[in-house]
């Protein structure tokens, strides 16, 4: 056992070595990184500045603090759990964390355990018998000029581009799952005015066809009345298979139907409108860091320009090392004893001559690939930028198109009235009465619709400003 222990031993120490030398002597090609620069105006546009007010640099509030409604938080809590997109997603994040071990493990040495045997007839009707057992470490590459540490730096970056995915596909869920109980809302509210609205035009038309039956109503007005109640059916129908579109979609992203307490809430007379607070938009240079997907769009820069170190290095020598220890023998039992205890060293340099440039070509490859990851990352920015862009100008539109409907309806609310009264006492006709009611109708759909749109334009900035992100759980 004290030969096993001195072979051991001697293969510690030569490891050792391979790894001093490599220490000492490696040396990387990749190309310093340096960060393009910001392909955006350093302020946002003037249609976009909704007042200094919007453009502090207070950092961004939590999902969890966003959204108070506590029914919304369970819903982004099931989402984040059971949404199949954002596991595969999260898995994906562990495929790249093995892909980097993988490059991590190519930078030691393998050290395997090997026993080998043969037996081979001679010409004169022997059998020649050879038995070998001990450590080897096959075919090590000596990382000289780089190449495989090139290679961990790419998939490190490529790692993190992976992680910042996630938080991308987070995000996105979140914003979605919100606006999705939105539009649900908002189908229960606009459903709860057209029947309301269709009760109250079936009464009307009843009235009508009363008074034609004593001559105080025309036929014109009659089918008037008609084509009004009719109208509402038809919006009727069209709102209820909205409905039930959105609510397919709501429960495609939790990855499990609605539950009992959503449903109640859905069931309301009334839907409780979402208080949402206002967000800091602060300066564009705050989207590098805020914004994950302009992250993952640098990592992947970072990546491309590692790729070039490895391609630099296909130029240069590459040194290979094979290494083993252990006992050889003619005969089995002869493993193990002495004199039969060796150590061998194989080195072996591969230099490229030839190789009809496939070398060049896979440099250019590299570099192309890195200015293709460059054109990206400034897409990214000028993306970002421009949806900021645009959920700040639309914020502040929203908000007074939000204050006409409001206007509008308590205006055509009031016409209806004062309609039904002239109505009443003979001053108005039967067709002034009814465009009344069909403006109000109008009015009401439209301030439901108005106020959906400023709510989930409020949900888009906290999206677009890089707000909602929590830590990937695998």
């Amino acid at each position: 056992m004290s030969k096993i222990f001195k072979a051991f031993r001697h293969l510690a120490l030569t490891a050792h070595a391979l790894a001093a030398i490599i220490f000492v002597s490696g040396c990387s090609l990749i190309p310093s990184y340096e960060r393009p620069a910001s392909p955006v105006a350093a302020q946002w546009p003037a249609s976009a500045q909704p007042g200094q007010a919007g453009l502090q640099t207070n950092p961004l509030p939590g999902w969890q603090d966003y959204f108070t409604d506590a029914t919304l938080r369970q819903l982004i809590t099931t989402a984040l759990a059971n949404n199949r997109d954002l596991r595969v997603a999260t898995l994906n994040i562990e495929q790249a964390r093995a892909q980097l071990g993988i490059r991590r493990a190519d930078q030691f040495p393998t050290l395997n355990a090997a026993v080998t045997g043969s037996r081979t007839p001679t010409s004169a009707g022997g059998i020649n018998s050879a038995y070998a057992a001990g450590l080897t470490v096959t075919a090590y590459e000596l990382d000289f000029f780089g190449r495989v540490a090139s290679l961990k730096e790419q998939a490190l970056a490529q790692y993190l581009a992976t992680s910042e995915a996630a938080q991308t596909a987070q995000i996105s869920l979140i914003a979605t799952v919100a606006q999705g109980w939105l539009a649900l809302l908002a189908d229960e509210e606009l459903l709860a005015v057209s029947r309301q609205t269709l009760a109250s035009r079936t009464d009307s038309l009843k009235l009508v066809e009363l008074k034609v039956q004593h001559g105080a109503a025309s036929d014109f007005e009659l089918r008037s009345a008609q084509t009004l109640l009719e109208s509402t059916r038809v919006t009727l129908a069209q709102q209820q298979r909205q409905r039930a579109l959105d609510e397919n979609a709501l429960v495609l992203l939790l990855g499990q139907p609605l539950d009992e307490a959503s449903r109640a809430q859905l069931r309301r007379d009334k839907a409780i409108p979402l208080r949402l607070a206002e967000l800091p938009a602060g300066l564009p240079s705050e989207l590098l860091a805020r914004r994950p997907d302009i992250r993952q769009a640098e990592q992947l820069l970072i990546a491309s320009n590692a790729n070039i170190g490895a391609a630099r290095a296909a130029f240069f020598p590459r040194i290979s090392l094979t290494v083993g220890a252990g006992s050889a023998s003619s005969a089995l039992s002869g493993l193990f004893k002495d004199g039969s205890w060796g150590w061998t060293l194989a080195p072996q340099l591969v230099l490229p001559i030839f190789d009809a440039g496939r070398n060049q070509a896979n440099l250019d490859v590299a570099r192309t690939g890195r200015e293709i990851a460059v054109a990206q990352y400034e897409k990214a920015i000028q993306n970002a930028f421009r949806e900021v862009a645009d959920a700040l100008a639309s914020r502040a539109t929203l908000a007074q198109q939000v204050q006409a409907s409001q206007a509008l309806l308590e205006a055509e609310t009031a016409r209806n009235q004062l309609t039904q009264l002239r109505l009443d006492h003979g001053v108005a006709n039967q067709l002034e009465w009814l465009d009344a009611r069909r403006s109000l109708f109008a009015a009401q759909q439209a301030l439901v619709q108005t106020r959906l749109a400023y709510q989930q334009n409020q949900i888009a900035l906290f999206k677009t400003l890089g707000g909602g992100a929590v830590a990937p759980q695998p």
